[in-house]
């Protein structure tokens, strides 16, 4: 009679990380004039403070600049570094803030010494990935309109 109330909990358990880990990931959707869309996974748990404030001023438009395989653009908060970092990944989404910006990276920038190696003009809080290609951003102009919004 006990091994369903143990089953229970079992699930329960189990279940429990995963939706903590779900309320910490946000979609977002980043749409360029040129029809170049992107969808975001931001997580909050580097780097809280700058997706909370990312998330309040969403929706948000801008213009968008590029710096090699790095498509950034003006944001209208400014947070302060957190868990910052020197070198990306491929497809990150990052908060820069001396910008302030959100840039996005699909490959190496003028500052990488390599390649293979992808590194931000300086420090960034990484907060989330680009779901799909992010080589997509290679079509992307310097000027465009810019629009993120929650997906």
């Amino acid at each position: 009679m006990l091994w369903p109330i143990a089953a229970l909990l079992i699930a329960a358990l189990l279940l429990v990380p995963f939706l903590i880990a779900r309320r910490k990931r946000k979609l977002v959707r980043v749409q360029f004039e040129s029809g170049v869309a992107l969808r975001c996974e931001i997580r909050s748990d580097e780097n809280p403070k700058t997706v909370e404030a990312l998330m309040k001023s969403l929706p948000l438009e801008s213009r968008a600049e590029r710096w090699g395989k790095e498509v950034y653009f003006k944001v209208p908060f400014k947070v302060k570094p957190e868990r910052k970092k020197d070198v990306v990944k491929l497809g990150d989404v990052a908060y820069w803030p001396e910008g302030p910006a959100l840039c996005l990276f699909f490959g190496p920038t003028p500052a990488s010494p390599s390649p293979d190696v992808i590194k931000p003009y300086s420090p960034v809080n990484v907060i989330g990935r680009i779901l799909g290609d992010p080589s997509v951003l290679e079509r992307v102009k310097k000027g465009e309109k810019v629009r993120v919004e929650r997906a």
